[in-house]
């Protein structure tokens, strides 16, 4: 196992530090800057365009973030880079990009969005390998265990972790069963906190972080159960969000 620790550490700004996509949006390099100045990790999307580069993304779909229908895989990179995010100057950032910006200032938190195994066949390996040199702390993780498998197939020298949601034995089973692949850290649903599943995990030593908090109760919810947080809409260096 890879040591996830440091994901305690300092709160983890989802999809960076936006401002709920008004005027700073979601995965986007204005984001990450603001993350960055503000000492913040990064949590962060990423989807496969059609040419295989990774890039920092969180729909499948253009619509909501581009206002234009059509699925983002069917695009290049280069075609994605000119769409604006939100009506803004922003465009949409491969992975490559982003940590260029970045360059080790904060910790990231890097989502992998997947389809099915044979859509992803090679995701995992192309994401590795945009991180190659990279001089910083990165953490990989994924709802989407035949990414976590191939992540952990290809020898990531990243901490892989387990992004999921639920309060049902059934789903405490599935989660188990990723777990079996040796995955090193946990980001979880604070809503569905405490349960036995993540109590078992912490008593073994896996760090978790919680999804998505945007108010206090999340976050007290999130530091009695689980170790950190990845938030959004306020600043966790406030006493309390609004």
């Amino acid at each position: 196992m890879t040591s996830a620790d440091w994901l305690k550490d300092v709160p983890v700004a989802h999809r960076g530090n936006h401002d709920l996509n008004n005027q700073v949006w979601e995965n986007t390099l204005s984001a990450f800057t603001r993350a960055c100045d503000a000492g913040f990790a990064i949590e962060c999307d990423v989807q496969l365009a059609s040419d295989s580069v990774p890039v920092v993304f969180h729909d499948n779909d253009l619509q909501r973030l581009c206002g234009i229908r059509g699925d983002l895989r069917e695009r290049t990179s280069a075609e994605l880079a000119m769409l604006a995010v939100g009506g803004t100057k922003d465009r949409i950032p491969t992975l490559k990009q982003m940590l260029k910006l970045v360059a080790g200032r904060v910790p990231l938190v890097i989502e992998i969005k997947g389809r099915s195994s044979d859509e992803d066949d090679g995701f995992a390996d192309a994401v590795l390998e945009t991180l190659e040199g990279y001089e910083g702390k990165v953490a990989l993780m994924s709802f989407d265990h035949h990414i976590l498998r191939d992540l952990k197939a290809s020898g990531s020298p990243y901490p892989v972790g387990l992004t999921a949601e639920g309060n049902k034995p059934e789903e405490f089973f599935a989660h188990d069963e990723a777990m079996q692949l040796g995955l090193d850290f946990i980001s979880y649903y604070w809503g569905h906190l405490p349960n036995s599943f993540i109590s078992a995990q912490r008593t073994a030593g896996i760090p978790v972080i919680t999804w998505t908090v945007r108010d206090e109760n999340a976050r007290a919810a999130t530091y009695t159960h689980a170790d950190q947080m990845t938030f959004e809409g306020f600043d966790p260096r406030t006493p309390s969000p609004t």
